[in-house]
């Protein structure tokens, strides 16, 4: 993101702000895997590429065979593509903007209703709870947690710049950068939050981002047309009406 906001004539700063961690008990993995070896789901969802792989690297090569059995929904193109590294093919692409009404949309269009979900980095009770309106016995499983980065320093001092509105424009791309913005901001958290609301110009890449920050009052003024990173910073940076000069 770096390199974009600077060939687009910003001046960047860029704190990493999100950490996949594999969990370390795979109990719970394994029973879910082995339901899917006997035949107990109908459909399986699929929500990351790095989650198919960490599932891969636990259950080991029975996963393939098992996948290569069952209708598999992809929440976008970044599952599907790891399937296909792995020799599994034909999985269905959930549309844009890739969230979990999408998914919904292409199951209640489907027969099966014995859905397992791989998710991502945290719980999805929404998307459980849509897909049990539609009659569905729903089983999900964790392979990875979101968590802090390592050194949350960066991360930090981008709370600092937004809290004293040092920066002009703060672009977000996942719900759970918000999340872990505001844990790093400690006592910054609520004129962290007064920035974003009142005073800077707030990007999201998408619906689900643009959701998330609605649940703490924060209105984007920069969505683009297609919930890509590259558009983002164009529109956020390239606007009229836009400050081209500091991003967070």
């Amino acid at each position: 993101m770096e390199e974009l906001i600077v060939r687009h004539g910003g001046e960047a700063f860029v704190a990493p702000a999100v950490k996949e961690t594999p969990i370390e008990r795979h109990e719970e993995v394994h029973r879910w895997a082995e339901r899917l070896f006997a035949g107990d789901f109908d459909l399986v969802v699929l929500t990351t590429g790095a989650g198919v792989t960490y599932l891969r690297d636990i259950v080991g090569e029975r996963l393939i065979e098992a996948l290569r059995r069952i209708t598999l929904v992809s929440r976008g193109p970044k599952p599907a593509e790891t399937l296909e590294e792995l020799g599994v093919s034909g999985a269905i692409v959930a549309g844009e903007p890739g969230s979990w009404h999408e998914i919904v949309d292409v199951i209640a269009a489907r027969p099966e209703r014995r859905i397992g979900i791989q998710e991502h980095g945290r719980e999805n009770p929404q998307l459980v709870a849509a897909l049990e309106a539609l009659g569905a016995e729903v089983s999900t499983i964790s392979i990875y947690q979101w968590t802090l980065p390592d050194d949350s320093g960066p991360l930090r001092e981008a709370a600092r710049r937004i809290a004293e509105r040092e920066c002009d424009v703060v672009l977000f791309t996942t719900s759970i950068q918000l999340t872990h913005l505001l844990d790093a901001a400690g006592e910054r958290a609520d004129s962290v939050l007064a920035a974003l609301r009142e005073d800077l110009v707030v990007g999201s890449v998408g619906p689900v981002m643009t959701a998330a920050l609605a649940d703490y009052g924060i209105t984007p003024q920069v969505v683009p047309s297609q919930p890509k990173m590259q558009m983002l910073v164009r529109e956020a940076l390239c606007g009229a009406a836009m400050p081209r000069k500091k991003v967070s």
